[in-house]
């Protein structure tokens, strides 16, 4: 039987990879990607979906959705991921157009339909998230589990010192969603670096596969590469979305992890978008996520390598 899934997403270079990882991985279901804005603005976004899944020879269909944050001004990156957010690739055009309807609504019927059988996986800012919560209280209950590719675990972050992207472009977003009661595995984009990152003789390996998919990644993924090494001391390609979405394919390629009550910064300047993880439960409060802080690395390379060839 097929597991299905629903993925909100960004789409740029590394989102791409990650749908391809779902799209071809062969008990996976699709059921709708759900577009918001993010590392691009959701027109863009959605044209790069799209783009994606016919080339991985599907017909998800793509819903668009918001197009900025609850509370604050609309950010994007198209620095980290060039003017159209697919690298070297420039601007793309699928054949097919978006689907009909916004992606919140789609979201809450689709998870209303099929309560407890749908794992929804987050690539970009949870604003889709938060406004079907909004709605519908009751989706986080309907949803079988959550896999946020968003925060940093007590480490480092990618757009202030304290803050993932993800979450810093829509913190109440985030804060909505944290304290829904879904059930949400936070996968921090610190997962990404370090052994988990693609080296360049990996890429090399990847890249001899010879096949258009192989090809797309390397290519759509030129200009995040060349700012991951120059302005984030990466040793190759990080590919934080993707592996969001291979935990989701394989939750034990999650080697630690545990629960803890974690909140989002809102109002400070200084820590926007902060995930406070309280590791060692000085608060007192009730565990709200668990969070992932260690992977199989080589295990999640071969996921990867399995759905390119």
């Amino acid at each position: 039987m097929p597991r299905h899934f629903i993925i909100d997403t960004d789409t740029a270079s590394d989102d791409a990879v990650a749908l391809i990882m779902a799209l071809q991985w062969p008990d996976v279901e699709v059921d709708a990607i759900l577009v918001t804005y993010g590392n691009l603005p959701v027109t863009t976004g959605s044209t790069n979906a799209r783009y994606t899944v016919e080339l991985c020879g599907k017909a998800t269909p793509v819903y668009e959705g918001c197009v900025k944050p609850l509370l604050r001004d609309v950010a994007h990156a198209e620095e980290y991921h060039g003017p159209e957010g697919m690298g070297i690739l420039g601007r793309l055009f699928p054949k097919r157009p978006a689907a009909e309807g916004h992606a919140v609504p789609e979201l809450i019927r689709r998870c209303q339909a099929a309560p407890g059988e749908i794992t929804l996986v987050t690539l970009g800012p949870l604003t889709n998230i938060a406004a079907a919560l909004m709605i519908e209280p009751r989706l986080a209950e309907w949803v079988k589990q959550c896999y946020v590719m968003g925060g940093a675990a007590n480490c480092v972050g990618n757009v202030t010192p304290g803050a993932e992207f993800n979450i810093w472009c829509d913190p109440e977003a985030a804060r909505i969603v944290f304290h829904s009661g879904m059930s949400i595995l936070m996968v921090g984009w610190e997962i990404s670096r370090f052994d988990a990152v693609i080296s360049e003789q990996e890429m090399q390996e990847i890249k001899a596969f010879g096949t258009d998919r192989a090809r797309f990644t390397f290519d759509c993924n030129a200009r995040a590469l060349q700012y991951g090494v120059e302005f984030q001391a990466a040793r190759g390609l990080m590919l934080p979305d993707p592996i969001t979405v291979a935990i989701a394919i394989d939750p034990s390629l999650c080697t630690r992890r545990s629960w803890h009550y974690v909140d989002v910064a809102c109002a400070e300047e200084l820590t926007r978008g902060m995930t406070v993880v309280d590791e060692l439960s000085v608060t007192g409060k009730r565990p709200n996520i668990e969070v992932c802080w260690a992977i199989d690395a080589p295990r999640w390379k071969k996921m990867l390598y399995a759905t390119l060839r």
